[in-house]
């Protein structure tokens, strides 16, 4: 049904862009008694409401050009930019989480689809993908957002109720491999350490720590193995 409906409305679109201004304004004059014939009416192919205004006043345009933009604000999608690399590890489905929108509470929300691609200012390398997002929660959570407003959406690709972590302010590059510096008797003991998923703050060991075990954080170069640390703070 709803393919069927985007259907509709592409052929009520198309309609709009074959009708001729004649008789546009044989429409206009019939239903409203209209007399001056440089009237021209432009019929909106859906109801909603205008979220922009795209030729804000008197100029020439061409044929199909956008002159507005319009929705329903009752149905709200949120559209966000991932890199290239973290897309590809986003399916349809996956749960998400919108924060900073504005409201004390963290909105729910599920992957849709995993749209385009965009090349960021930043160069090629940079490649972001459109990823589009439908709210699970009731309309009533949400209701105080609008078209075009910022929020912080996090997706959630991978999740474990009993998993060992390290945070990432303790790693640093040992050649190729991972290491930390855990503390054994009141000394440095720098461990080689396989991570896995990681966020923002911490990541997942797959080997080299048990937990329990302490790490110092942010090492600098006066710290290496066998010299003495202590707790600061």
């Amino acid at each position: 049904m709803a393919t069927l409906e985007v259907r509709r409305r592409e052929l009520e679109s198309a309609k709009a862009h074959l009708i001729q201004p004649g008789e546009i304004n044989a429409k206009a004059r019939s239903a409203n008694d209209l007399n001056d014939v440089n009237d021209i009416h432009v019929y909106s192919p859906v109801d909603g409401r205008v979220l922009k205004i795209i030729a804000e006043s008197e100029q020439v345009v061409q044929a199909g050009a956008p002159l507005l933009e319009i929705g329903d604000p009752r149905d709200l999608e949120i559209v966000v930019d991932f890199l290239s690399r973290d897309a590809v590890r986003i399916k349809p489905g996956e749960t998400a989480r919108i924060e900073s929108w504005g409201g004390d509470t963290v909105l729910g929300a599920k992957v849709r689809r995993v749209g385009f691609t965009k090349v960021s200012a930043l160069g090629i390398e940079e490649q972001r993908v459109k990823v589009i997002l439908d709210f699970t929660g009731p309309p009533a959570e949400w209701q105080e957002l609008g078209h075009g407003f910022r929020v912080i959406a996090r997706v959630v690709i991978w999740h474990s109720n009993d998993a060992l972590q390290v945070p990432l302010g303790a790693l640093f590059r040992e050649g190729d491999n991972w290491a930390v510096f855990v503390v054994t008797n009141g000394r440095a003991e720098r461990r080689l350490v396989t991570i896995g998923e990681r966020n923002l703050h911490a990541a997942r060991v797959l080997k080299g720590l048990t937990s329990g075990d302490k790490v110092v954080m942010h090492p600098s170069d006066r710290v290496h193995d066998g010299v003495k640390v202590k707790p600061r703070g």
